[in-house]
């Protein structure tokens, strides 16, 4: 297991993603359900079987609080005897199994190894692993139709990003680029519109990345929030007539990192006071007059700022109200830090 594939669920939380998420751990639960009561009564459901031990007689319904939200299941009932999933026993790691393996369908596809890891933390008896591994199927299936449905609607504000994630690949454990667009509507619907793996963040890549979006039908991109990759940076202007936003916070980290820990506090209050202005013009003076004190100084850092004017205040543009949320990735970070705690890790192919 690799722990690093944690952020991977962090990044669906609070989007479609996250009902898709628990919709899916749902599927694959009662699925599982029946294909131990099949194995209880001897036929699956609606077969008819001269040796059927058992009859089924309906369902009971069970909230399942999971990693993705709660789950409404229903267990099924027999005439004779009972059935209870062994899955939802006190200390079972059953849904954190189940994640994992939803998740590594949204990376990689699903490997043999996470289908032996799931039987046995599942604890399901009288299922073959032929029986998980069509599930299994099942789920990449779901998982791939959904990251390659169709983009419908405007789009105005686009996040992408890339998390390292490290996976097995021909016996040894690799480190690859996990490239991830979330975008937001016009009515204010956070989606993640886009997922792919790559070697790394080439400029390349990240065209391919951004022209396969258009291809689903992206469109109405104003402004594009990342990182200062240069690859980045590129790709957008080579795919979307759109603006592009230097994250603040990376930008600051880079620039704070060259004015020595006596003057962090003082440069970091000095340019809040660009951030800090009513309008576009008002920041771009001030920032000016912020770059030209420090100059005398601490010429290194007036040039970054000189040079990075443009991409850092680009969403000044942009309504007041949306300020708050368009001048870094760094919303798409936090839900990562509080999405951590709950995440799983998915398996490494073998």
């Amino acid at each position: 297991m690799t722990d690093d594939m944690m952020s991977i669920q962090a990044l669906l939380g609070k989007s479609s993603d996250s009902d898709f998420l628990r919709e899916m751990i749902g599927f694959a639960a009662e699925r599982l359900m029946e294909l131990e009561v099949g194995a209880l009564t001897g036929a699956a459901y609606g077969e008819k079987n001269a040796e059927r031990l058992a009859q089924r007689n309906g369902y009971r319904g069970r909230d399942w609080e999971t990693r993705a939200g709660t789950v409404e299941l229903r267990i099924p009932k027999l005439r004779k005897g009972s059935y209870f999933p062994g899955f939802l026993e006190p200390r079972r790691l059953a849904e954190k199994a189940l994640t994992a393996v939803i998740q590594e369908a949204y990376i990689q596809g699903i490997s043999t190894r996470s289908v032996d890891d799931l039987v046995k933390a599942m604890g399901a008896s009288g299922i073959s692993r032929s029986q998980v591994s069509r599930l299994c199927q099942e789920i990449d299936e779901r998982v791939h139709a959904f990251l390659n449905r169709p983009i419908e609607g405007d789009w105005p504000y686009l996040w992408i990003d890339a998390t390292y994630v490290k996976v097995r690949r021909a016996g040894r454990i690799v480190s690859v680029a996990v490239t991830i667009a979330i975008g937001v509507n016009n009515d204010g619907r956070r989606e993640v519109l886009g997922l792919a793996i790559g070697a790394s963040e080439a400029e390349t890549f990240w065209t391919d990345f951004l022209r396969g979006l258009a291809r689903r039908g992206l469109r109405g991109v104003k402004l594009v929030i990342s990182d200062g990759h240069e690859g980045i940076k590129a790709a957008v202007s080579r795919v979307f007539s759109a603006s592009w936003q230097r994250c603040r916070v990376h930008f600051m980290r880079n620039l704070l990192a060259h004015s020595g820990k006596s003057g962090r506090r003082v440069v970091s209050a000095f340019v809040a006071t660009a951030f800090a202005q009513e309008t576009p013009e008002a920041a771009r003076t001030q920032w000016r007059q912020v770059a030209d004190q420090l100059r005398p100084k601490m010429p290194k850092l007036a040039a970054l700022m000189d040079e990075a004017e443009t991409d850092v205040l680009a969403y000044m543009t942009f309504p007041k109200d949306h300020r708050t949320k368009l001048h870094s990735t760094d919303e798409m970070d936090k839900t990562c830090r509080r999405k951590l705690c709950y995440a799983g890790g998915a398996r490494a192919t073998p």
